[in-house]
């Protein structure tokens, strides 16, 4: 499926996110870290990677209904943080686990540039009618 006819704009585009492939099996983006990435220990801010997941997710599922006069938002963002990123990639890939007729359900696991996962997020997208 690869990125949707006009890629996702907004505080996806203000906080760097890079489109790598949003089919609705397969969902990956990143976002390439710098200072505006911080919090003051050095490490990546939590919402950051709570930003990437939802921004990915909800930009995925929204591709897969878009032509249904649908559109996707998140609805509910459960995110975990296991390590830290001080610089390098935020590396995020989606599987979808539901879709549903109003809801889509995915695990995001966001990784570092050595392939450790740093955050596990659980995704929750709302589906509704165009207005």
């Amino acid at each position: 499926m690869g990125e949707p006819e006009s890629t996702p704009a907004g505080f996806a585009e203000e906080i760097g996110i890079e489109w790598l492939e949003l089919d609705p099996d397969d969902a990956r983006a990143r976002i390439a870290i710098d200072s505006r990435h911080l919090q003051p220990f050095g490490i990546v801010h939590g919402g950051v990677f709570a930003s990437l997941a939802e921004s990915l997710t909800s930009a995925a599922t929204y591709g897969a209904v878009r032509h249904d006069g649908m559109v996707a938002m998140g609805q509910a963002n459960d995110t975990t943080f296991l390590r830290p990123i001080t610089d390098g990639h935020a590396n995020a890939s989606a599987t979808p686990r539901h879709r549903g007729r109003t809801t889509w359900v995915w695990d995001v696991e966001i990784s570092d540039d050595e392939g450790r996962v740093c955050a596990l997020s659980r995704m929750t997208i709302a589906v509704r009618p165009a207005r």
